[in-house]
């Protein structure tokens, strides 16, 4: 078993690794918009904090010698339902023709104030 802790500036606040890669497979922790750079957290639209959390996900696959090609599942909370077009354009547009499992999960919040939230499951 291999444990990712730290990808540039992104690391857990808690308990919990970025990554586990155990079996062949890579398990993501959620992962919110943050500055790999910087490591600060990066407010913006739901489409900037889309592209920021799934830009911090490949970061992480790669690190774990995979990529978001091999994702098989994603999970997706966001703050608000009303965003599922816009949510849904940006992840069409990361993944292009590869079209992983995924669930939309609304909730009125999340942490830190973010408006989107996301774990996944690769092959590795």
């Amino acid at each position: 078993m291999k444990i990712i802790n730290k990808v540039k500036n992104l690391k857990s606040n808690g308990h919990y690794a970025l990554g586990l890669v155990d079996d062949n497979r890579v398990y993501i922790s959620g992962q919110f918009s943050i500055d790999p750079e910087t490591g600060e957290k990066k407010f913006g639209s739901m489409e900037e904090e889309l592209k920021q959390v799934l830009n911090n996900i490949d970061l992480i696959l790669k690190e774990a010698e995979s990529g978001k090609d091999k994702i098989l599942k994603v999970t997706i909370y966001i703050n608000d339902l009303d965003q599922w077009g816009a949510v849904d354009q940006v992840y069409s547009d990361f993944f292009g023709k590869h079209t992983p499992a995924r669930s939309i999960v609304a909730l009125p919040k999340l942490h830190y104030g973010f408006k989107v939230e996301i774990d996944a499951i690769a092959a590795c």
